[in-house]
């Protein structure tokens, strides 16, 4: 059912009444949308089944776009190791949320963040002065930039592989960082402020960090089963499927990473699954009678084209032959020399339905630039919302 109120008649709570009395009478699903052109309506107010969470960087964001998803992560907000936030590099962005809010008032935007020095996580959850100092700038970060909370993308705590200088107490220091900025958000008072982090879809973070004890501060989590086969992997492979193939040595999925995270103590309601606007790419492979599927290469794989490019000129184009593979439920590109992994409508098709079956929370995506033709949000978004 579609009900079409017209402002002057009816103001928005009287609509939800009239929605809810609907529901009751039909038990069915009624969309409730308000065609008026009002601040809270520009946005499209139809009820999410799952969430729908883009990270936003630089390029073009719509009002359709903004009607399209349940929350933004603005990529990226920069934590200082002298528990100082800047905003460099999203400042486009958060120069464009009053009229983001227009557009949407239900769209949940939070500012990710990522640390400006090497070392930055580690020392801003090494000691209590440096906790309340970091927790205290990402909650004035968000009384000045009108924000509904904080997302942190560490993906290596303890680990020191990507370059971050860390350190083994970072294992408990994280859970003591995220019960600070918990209690500096929740001291702001007036509407809920969120805390979440992006974490790493492998076996290293569930042990690198202690989940329960997190879940007690964290709303949700944001699973980056993405790059699952990457740099570290001189093995062409899918680096964002559903499903992981039999013969694969380095076995890694969507679905394997938010059963491990569940089996760690995080309840599915609380998972959001990763999708990819762009690509990975092994190089300098030989026909292996698979079309480069899970061909040994002299080095680990690179970024690929994003997900736009790929339609204008590599997807059945160029020489590119584009395959599915059943099992993984994931696609791929393979020219006789260069392999291709991405996601394209089919695979987050089969990952709605995943998320929809396990009852996760939903899906999220890097990143939204990638994807200019909106053909992957659009998938999202028929498939969940």
């Amino acid at each position: 059912y579609t009900a079409t109120v017209n402002q002057t008649e009816m103001m928005y709570n009287e609509a939800k009444t009239l929605l809810n009395r609907m529901c009751d009478m039909h038990k069915g699903e009624v969309i409730l949308k308000l065609l008026e052109d009002s601040p809270v309506s520009k946005g499209d107010l139809m009820k999410m089944k799952k969430e729908i969470i883009g990270y936003v960087g630089s390029g073009e964001f719509t009002r359709e776009d903004a009607g399209k998803l349940t929350g933004i992560n603005l990529a990226f907000g920069e934590l200082h190791r002298d528990g100082s936030v800047t905003c460099n590099g999203c400042k486009e962005k958060i120069d464009l949320i009053p009229q983001i809010r227009q557009w949407n008032g239900d769209l949940r935007i939070i500012l990710s963040m990522v640390q400006a020095d090497r070392d930055a996580f580690t020392v801003c959850c090494a000691t209590e002065e440096m906790r309340e100092k970091a927790a205290a700038a990402l909650a004035e970060a968000c009384v000045k930039y009108d924000l509904d909370g904080v997302d942190l993308d560490w993906e290596y705590p303890c680990v020191p592989s990507n370059g971050s200088a860390v350190s083994p107490d970072d294992k408990h220091n994280f859970t003591l960082f995220c019960a600070q900025i918990r209690k500096a958000l929740d001291a702001l008072g007036g509407k809920k402020h969120y805390l979440t982090i992006a974490a790493g879809a492998d076996v290293y973070y569930v042990n690198c960090t202690e989940l329960p004890e997190l879940m007690e501060y964290l709303d949700y989590i944001n699973v980056m089963t993405y790059d699952l086969k990457c740099g570290f992997h001189a093995l062409a492979g899918h680096h964002t499927a559903l499903f992981s193939n039999v013969g694969d040595v380095f076995r890694n999925s969507c679905a394997q990473a938010l059963a491990l995270f569940e089996a760690h103590g995080v309840s599915a309601d609380r998972l959001n699954m990763g999708a990819a606007f762009y690509s990975r790419k092994w190089v300098d492979l030989k026909e292996n009678g698979n079309h480069g599927l899970l061909e040994l290469c002299p080095k680990g794989g690179g970024y690929g084209p994003d997900y736009g490019i790929l339609v204008e000129d590599y997807i059945d184009k160029n020489g590119y032959t584009c395959y599915w593979d059943e099992e993984a439920q994931a696609p791929y590109l393979f020219n006789g020399s260069t392999f291709l992994s991405y996601d394209d409508p089919r695979s987050l098709k089969a990952k709605a339905e995943y998320v929809k079956e396990k009852g996760y929370m939903g899906i999220f995506y890097w990143e939204h630039k990638c994807d200019r033709t909106r053909t992957l949000l659009d998938t999202l978004y028929k498939e969940l919302a």
